[in-house]
């Protein structure tokens, strides 16, 4: 089985986001892949065979079990096709959603981007928002009041937490085993913590113990999911944020989102993705 691997959202030439990335006549069986993504221990690879409608079957899978979606993944896959086949647009279709990656080559880089399954968000119920912030040892007090706790979806679940500073994003701290009960009880994919830097530029963390991983240096579906909050929220976004992730884990990564303004609708992710040596 030939494992591609591949940063996604890169600061450049450097950073990003490693995935492992298998594209095949057909998909190996779960539990080949599910071992393959436990032996790379990245916090997810993708899976990809010819679809019999065209396009592409993709499948997603952490450490721990499989994932209904993955941005970075997807920009890996995409990466991955526009160097096997050239520049394009690539028709996905993964568990529940038909989405699709765009990848351009730029020298030694590949620019790619996805658009996203539907958006949706709501506030966070009582008992989840106490639950998390527990787990992170966070008071009310540290939130950010613009941008109240909600649950986000944009092909997963995920818990968005807001931070009126910089400095309690990098003091990010939490329990792994109580973390990975939580979200797997919750049916979450990651909890997000985000600060606003300005109305366009947002800071994040991303706690993925549900996914066997304390961390994910970056996230393409959380960001999906945060675009379509901001969305329902109403904030201020212009049509467009970015996103740096993984700075505190010493692995700089680069998220563009646009996003657009009908309710619901799917959002665009775009970065850059840079080939890896194993």
């Amino acid at each position: 089985m030939n494992v591609q691997h591949i940063a996604a959202f890169s600061d450049g030439a450097r950073g990003g986001n490693p995935a492992g990335v298998v594209i095949g006549d057909a998909l190996p069986p779960d539990a080949r892949m599910q071992q393959l993504a436990t032996e790379l221990g990245y916090s997810e690879s993708v899976f990809a065979a010819p679809h019999p409608g065209g396009g592409w079957r993709v499948r997603y899978f952490s450490p721990a079990a499989e994932v209904p979606f993955c941005g970075h993944a997807t920009i890996a896959l995409g990466a991955a096709l526009a160097l096997a086949q050239g520049d394009g647009v690539f028709d996905l279709a993964i568990n529940h959603a038909r989405i699709t990656v765009a990848g351009r080559r730029e020298g030694a880089l590949v620019a790619a981007a996805l658009q996203s399954p539907p958006t949706r968000s709501r506030p966070l119920a009582p008992a989840l928002r106490a639950e998390a912030l527990a787990l992170f040892g966070l008071a009310e007090d540290e939130l950010d009041p613009r941008l109240p706790p909600a649950l986000a979806h944009g092909g997963a679940d995920h818990v968005v937490l807001a931070l009126r500073t910089r400095a309690a994003l990098a003091a990010m701290r939490y329990d792994f085993d109580a973390g990975r009960a939580l979200m797997q009880r919750a049916g979450l994919a990651t909890i997000a913590l985000v600060h606003a830097q300005t109305d366009r530029h947002f800071h994040a963390r991303n706690a993925f113990a549900g996914g066997g991983v304390a961390e994910d240096p970056a996230t393409g579906a959380a960001a999906a999911a945060l675009g379509g909050y901001l969305r329902d929220l109403g904030w201020p976004h212009g049509g467009a944020i970015d996103i740096v992730q993984g700075e505190d884990m010493g692995v700089v990564c680069r998220l563009h989102v646009d996003i657009p303004p009908e309710p619901g609708a799917s959002v665009r992710v775009s970065g850059t993705a840079r080939m890896i040596t194993a």
